[in-house]
C-alpha cells in the first residue's frame, strides 16, 4: 500500500509516517517507481509508534524498542535492555513530577505570602511604596505589561 493508503488506515499523517521512517521506525519498500510501498503490517506497526508516544517515549527510545512490540497491543517481549530502558524512563518521570511539585509548592507558598501583604484597598502598593518592576525606568529598561 501506498503513503495515502496508510495514512487513511491508521489516522496519521502522511508527513508524521515519513517522519517516523527518517527516524528509523519505519522502513518501506521502494517500488520501481520510487513509490514507498507499505506492508499490511506496518499498519499494526505505526499503532505501536503512537501508543509508545503517548506513553511519552521518544522517537529514539521508541526505536530502541519497537523490535519488541508483538501486536497492535502494548505487550512488549523481553529482548536485551528493554526492561532498564522503561525503568530508566519511568525515573525520569518520576523525578520530572517532584520536581514540577515542588515548584508548585513554591509558586503556592510565594503567593500566599505575597497575597497577605497586599493592603484592604489593593492599588500595587506595599510598605507604602510602589511596586517597581524590574527595568521599569531605566533606559532601555524592559516594560512588562
Amino acid at each position: 500500500m501506498l503513503i495515502g493508503e496508510l495514512s487513511r488506515r491508521t489516522g496519521v499523517n502522511a508527513h508524521q509516517l515519513r517522519y517516523y521512517e527518517a527516524q528509523g521506525l519505519l522502513e518501506p519498500d521502494r517500488g520501481t517507481s520510487g513509490y514507498r510501498e507499505y506492508a499490511h503490517d506496518d499498519i499494526v506497526t505505526v499503532a505501536q509508534i503512537r501508543k509508545l508516544l503517548d506513553a511519552g517515549l521518544s522517537t529514539q527510545e521508541i526505536g530502541f524498542i519497537l523490535p519488541c512490540a508483538t501486536g497492535a497491543d502494548p505487550e512488549l517481549v523481553p529482548c536485551p535492555e528493554l526492561l532498564d530502558t522503561l525503568r530508566a524512563r519511568l525515573h525520569g518521570l518520576d523525578r520530572h513530577i517532584d520536581t514540577l511539585t515542588r515548584s508548585r509548592q513554591a509558586l503556592h507558598d510565594y503567593l500566599d505570602a505575597t497575597q497577605r501583604r497586599v493592603p484592604p484597598s489593593g492599588g500595587g502598593w506595599a510598605d507604602g511604596h510602589r511596586i517597581r518592576r524590574p527595568g521599569a525606568g531605566r533606559p532601555g529598561g524592559r516594560q512588562l505589561p
